[in-house]
């Protein structure tokens, strides 16, 4: 017994424990694995809720717009999983790769627990990024030469084991994380099976790819461990099918220098990547630090190769908003959006927000950095994406959140029952929004490279922003804006040097998402060193109906819009369908290194648990919103000081 528990151990070390907590189970779910009875348990409850309490989208076919040198918006997921990452596998959800693109392109499914999962409208693209740790595990389960102890092991994670899980995890702070494959079958093999994998995906991606119609990326999440169920990880999205032959993860990489490195040796022309760090906010300070996860000092060598190929950053999904925190200099009362965690007490590390830890701090750093070392490494752009783990890549809408983790997140009622399977804190994710001329794998990561991405939390509104020292004064009063605003100026993910006798203005057009709310405002967020010292500044620079900005404030009155909790209705009558405005930085100085990024607010409208709390026929929980104001920020424009 004893030696069948340390195999079994040696199969899966590092593998649900490197992943961490997705959620709080050790805090929200007792049982220790979930059996037959309990599914099906589950399933009927799922079954008796009411779908019919409350009025639903009617699905929308993709569209495929022409290829347009003035750019086109595409919406997309860029990080989502399959069954093939192990906790997935272990949260209950049996849905595929090759069922994660189906669904992306407008599929049905079912969830682990029955509920049916269906997005209102195609993506565009999607990357899907299963766990590089995982890789080989289920190829090496299904090898007919493994020993029947490794064959038990095995057996026991065809159900969810919570316990088991939790004793594992315990042990996932260890570095150098070994690789459970390599013990068992030894380098060589273990490298076999793990490659299988990979090859699988890469595969499937370009069966699914479709120039012009779906774009689909092969990708993988490097994924090491923080304390606390900290996240560190890394999507990595290649340009096209000609990849690495090997995937590298934690176990070959320890710190992300060492995955550019290994990266860089592997992927040579014509293979490109980037890499993309997600959940800041759950990052303890790393995200944006001057130091890997073991604590070595970046050197201009390593911040060069974070440069190069970590253009964006996800910096909102399932586990909240990672824009800002109040605190460390913010104080716009929307850093309270979604957010997960406090700012940190003295002497607290972990489960709290540093000054490090949220994008606007990191993009505050890095114009300190500029002036500092001569170039700025955190000039990145921002994007969204939802981390679930049901395989249902960019289902976002708040009436159709099912959880993000199989079995362990569903029905409404668990979803709803704070202390049970989930938090009630969680939200279904956003989108990343992505300007290219045409749906294709060069044209979306050209722009992904370029940063002329934005961000949403799950709404489909069309942001454009752009800057110029030039701009004529009528821009934002022409039918057709967007070719000038081109030919005469920057888009957003741009950075253009400063004028000595000029402000920057900058022009910004948000078009409302047609299934969901009318618009409230755009803001314009701006960050800038002087004499050495972080500032912000948050500014309201259009807001619907005509509300005028209050010079002293920055802020225009708040809109009184009303949502029906009864049945989540809304006034579709108030706020704007498109907002579009010039504005210029009359406080700019010259001798500013300073980042400017557009953010849009919604009108509310239900958040998900008001949803599910019509499902399940009970009040809407009393310790969250019941309302959601969805987002969309850009890609920041930097200003360089000469």
């Amino acid at each position: 017994m004893r030696r069948t528990r340390l195999i079994i151990t040696g199969i899966v070390i590092g593998i649900i424990i490197l992943i961490g907590g997705y959620i709080f189970y050790e805090k929200t779910f007792n049982a220790p694995f979930l059996d037959d009875k309990a599914l099906e348990d589950l399933k009927a409850k799922a079954a008796e809720q009411n779908e019919l309490a409350f009025m639903q989208p009617l699905f929308q076919p993709a569209e495929y717009p022409e290829k347009d040198p003035l750019k086109n918006a595409y919406f997309g997921e860029l990080h989502v999983h399959s069954s093939l990452s192990f906790d997935s596998y272990l949260f209950g959800n049996r849905l595929t790769i090759d069922q994660a693109y189906h669904f992306a392109k407008g599929t049905s499914m079912e969830n682990a627990i029955g509920e049916t999962m269906r997005l209102t409208r195609p993506l565009d693209f999607v990357a899907v990024t299963d766990h590089a740790e995982s890789f080989g595990l289920f190829e090496a389960c299904a090898d007919s030469n493994i020993s029947e102890a490794q064959k038990e092991g095995c057996q026991m994670f065809e159900r969810p084991n919570l316990k088991f899980f939790l004793e594992l995890r315990e042990l996932g702070e260890q570095r150098p994380i070994i690789n459970p494959l390599e013990v068992n079958e030894g380098k060589e093999r273990a490298r076999f099976f793990a490659n299988m994998t990979w090859d699988k995906i890469v595969s499937i991606a370009d069966e699914h790819n479709e120039p012009g119609i779906f774009t689909a990326f092969a990708a993988y999440e490097y994924s090491p461990v923080l304390p606390d169920s900290g996240k560190h990880h890394r999507n990595v999205i290649f340009r096209n099918s000609h990849v690495p032959k090997n995937a590298v993860s934690a176990f070959d990489a320890l710190t992300e220098i060492d995955l550019w490195n290994m990266l860089s040796e592997d992927c040579k022309d014509p293979c490109e990547f980037l890499t993309i760090p997600h959940n800041p906010n759950r990052s303890w300070g790393l995200a944006f630090a001057s130091q890997t996860i073991d604590g070595d000092a970046y050197t201009i060598d390593d911040w060069k190769q974070r440069d190069k190929f970590e253009p964006l950053v996800e910096m909102f999904q399932v586990k909240g908003s990672s824009e800002c925190s109040i605190g460390f200099g913010s104080t716009d009362e929307e850093c309270n959006f979604e957010q997960f965690f406090p700012p940190c007490k003295d002497g607290q590390d972990t489960d709290c927000i540093s000054p490090t830890s949220m994008a606007r701090d990191g993009l505050k750093k890095g114009v300190l950095l500029e002036n500092e070392i001569g170039f700025n490494p955190l000039d990145f752009g921002m994007i969204g994406a939802t981390d679930n783990h049901n395989a249902s890549p960019g289902d976002t809408e708040e009436w159709d959140y099912r959880g993000s983790s199989g079995a362990f997140t569903g029905p409404a009622k668990s979803r709803l029952s704070t202390g049970s399977r989930t938090t009630l804190i969680n939200n279904p994710g956003g989108l990343a929004a992505v300007w290219s001329e045409e749906n294709t794998r060069d044209s979306l990561f050209d722009a992904m490279q370029s940063k002329e991405v934005y961000a949403t939390s799950g709404t489909r509104i069309r942001l454009r922003f752009f800057a110029s020292f030039d701009y004529q004064s009528n821009l934002a009063e022409l039918d057709e804006p967007i070719e000038t605003a081109y030919n005469q100026g920057y888009p957003m993910g741009s950075t253009i040097n400063s004028s000595q006798n000029k402000s920057p203005t900058f022009f910004v057009l948000a078009e409302q998402d047609l299934l969901d709310a009318p618009l409230d405002k755009i803001q314009i967020i701006k960050g800038w060193t002087e004499k050495g010292e972080l500032n912000e500044e948050v500014v309201d620079v259009i807001c619907s109906e005509g509300r005028l900005v209050n010079p002293s404030t920055n802020q225009c009155s708040p809109i009184d819009t009303k949502v029906d909790l009864t049945d989540c209705s809304f006034d579709k009558s108030r706020g704007a369908k498109t907002l579009k405005a010039l504005w210029t930085d009359s406080n700019y100085s010259p001798q500013q290194n300073a980042f400017y990024y557009a953010r849009v607010i919604q009108n509310p409208t239900c958040r998900w648990s008001t949803y599910d709390s019509l499902r399940y026929e009970v009040e809407p929980p009393k310790d969250y919103p019941a309302t959601i104001t969805e987002m969309a920020w850009s890609s920041p424009i930097w200003i360089k000081n000469n």
